[in-house]
């Protein structure tokens, strides 16, 4: 037996905003629950995970554990801007440079990467 991704959770403050952050970011549709959640789904026949997001209520507090690499369809540089100017921000946790990723962070600064390319 093996087990596989099926979702990522990711306790949010601000729902609506992150819900829209993601959800663009990702080019996910959204799909909001009545018990403060939304979720959040992959465009028919590409694979990935759902994304669910949990109002919490509360703000983020440290480091993530846990983080997502994106990979970008096009040029990684390209998609940095594009997050960006979605309100994503720059992050620092420790990198050196020479990393093949850029760190950033969501409008609740969630640390994310997206990579030069696919994993190897």
């Amino acid at each position: 037996m093996t087990a596989h991704v099926a979702q990522y959770t990711l306790d949010v403050d601000d729902l609506d905003r992150m819900a829209e952050f993601w959800s663009a970011a990702l080019g996910y549709t959204v799909g909001r629950g009545d018990d403060g959640s939304a979720k959040l789904y992959p465009p028919p026949g590409r694979p990935g995970p759902t994304v669910w997001l949990q109002g919490s209520g509360t703000p983020k507090n440290g480091k993530n554990r846990l983080h997502l690499d994106l990979v970008a369809d096009g040029d990684p540089a390209a998609e940095v801007d594009r997050l960006v100017g979605l309100g994503a921000r720059h992050a620092d946790v420790g990198q050196t440079g020479s990393e093949g990723f850029v760190v950033l962070a969501d409008p609740e600064d969630n640390e994310f990467c997206v990579l030069d390319g696919p994993p190897s």
